[in-house]
């Protein structure tokens, strides 16, 4: 299979456009493993990890005897072996590693892999459950820019959920950190929006390939996303997302992030499942309470209750998930003059819109929202049905 390849022109030609390099032959070997074996398959990390990817992918096709050691376990090993064959020659179709990589080129997604600038070192604590590589569409260096938080929860979000959502996303994107989240709806598009919005930077992992916008009424979020922060997928272009693939993709959310957030959940969310990644994974584990008896809070109950997660309220409180102690509030804002700006722009008594705001203080409107946001959850300021205004002495206590 990898002969075929490999002396294919167009294969070649595609692999460099795709990966730019002289590691042809490895990007062809982990392209290939991304078409025939399932995300987080531990037969097939172990392999690599003991053979490398081309010589892996060619023990896996072939007979594969000698390399099941003798002695205790090796009936054990022998028959796992056999059992990844199995599942793993059905794919093994040169056709679908040259679709694969084609589409790839065809949409201008990237292929990394282990040992790139851009490969993201903390998937490496997945072990043999590490993906062989990764498909990105958009600024591949996001994966390594630090800090990163992850930031899940329930599809079916309240509105309570996606506001708190979009508050924690929006300060914390607009202070520099990459929002990790998977594209869904409800709580995941909440903190994708919000990263967007405040000028940030966001992460949206697929559970199908990055040439597939799925949910499909998600489209045009992902495209946007695509372009401004990044997508990204361990199965190939053309994959379809599966219930299974969702699944895996949870433990790549959890181990990119330095730490994860549970924003919504219900009892058995997934959003469970990502939490119980980072919590194997030892990641700072974060989780927003709500109402005792709302059903849509259930879950991060249950996270503060058995898996100790961390409890949070604001954006503070999850920098400090992951060490970072922020200086006393006054020094912020005298690093910060537009803050200043917009607060000498408002009043107690006038109502502004944001683009009053940004013609009185001189600031782009993105840029007012983002402060409108940040000085919001502090409680200098206050929105209500006819504008921003400055809040009350009595309303920021």
């Amino acid at each position: 299979m990898m002969g075929e390849l490999l002396d294919d022109p167009e294969i070649v030609a595609a692999v460099r456009r795709i990966h730019p390099g002289d590691a042809v032959a490895e990007c062809v070997a982990r392209a290939a493993w991304s078409v025939i074996a399932e995300p987080g398959d531990a037969v097939a990390g172990a392999l690599i990890e003991a053979l490398g990817a081309d010589e892996a992918l060619s023990a896996a096709l072939g007979d594969g005897s000698a390399l099941i050691p003798s002695g205790a376990g090796s009936g054990q090993a022998s028959r796992a072996l056999a059992e990844a064959r199995a599942r793993w020659r059905p794919r093994a179709d040169p056709r679908a590693v040259r679709q694969a990589v084609h589409s790839a080129r065809d949409v201008g997604a990237r292929l990394v892999i282990p040992g790139d600038v851009q490969w993201p070192v903390s998937l490496d604590d997945l072990g043999h459950h590490a993906p062989s590589a990764l498909w990105v569409r958009g600024h591949v260096d996001l994966l390594v820019r630090e800090p990163r938080v992850s930031m899940v929860g329930a599809r079916a979000a309240s509105s309570y959920g996606e506001h708190v959502a979009a508050e924690l996303s929006g300060d914390l994107a607009a202070s520099g950190a990459v929002i990790v989240s998977g594209g869904a709806y409800g709580i995941d598009g909440a903190v994708h929006r919000a990263a967007l919005g405040a000028g940030g930077a966001t992460v949206a992992f697929l559970a199908g390939g990055v040439d597939r916008a799925y949910p499909i009424g998600h489209q045009r979020l992902l495209q946007q996303i695509a372009v401004e922060g990044a997508v990204v997928s361990e199965p190939p272009c053309g994959a379809a997302p599966t219930k299974w693939r969702f699944l895996a993709r949870n433990r790549l959310i959890a181990a990119l992030g330095q730490a994860t957030v549970v924003v919504e959940a219900g009892w058995r969310s997934g959003s469970l499942n990502t939490a119980g990644h980072a919590a194997t994974l030892g990641r700072p584990l974060g989780a927003v309470p709500g109402p005792v008896t709302s059903a849509s809070s259930a879950g991060c109950h249950r996270l503060l209750r058995e898996y100790d997660a961390q409890c949070v309220t604001s954006a503070r409180e999850v920098r400090e998930l992951w060490g970072l102690i922020e200086p006393p509030r006054a020094e912020r804002e005298e690093h910060d003059p537009n803050r200043t700006r917009v607060l000498d722009a408002m009043s107690t008594r006038s109502r502004l819109s944001v683009e009053e705001i940004a013609r009185r203080s001189g600031l782009s409107p993105d840029r007012v929202r983002s402060c409108l946001g940040l000085l919001h959850l502090e409680g200098d300021v206050a929105l209500d049905e006819k504008g921003w205004h400055r809040a009350q002495p009595s309303q920021n206590t």
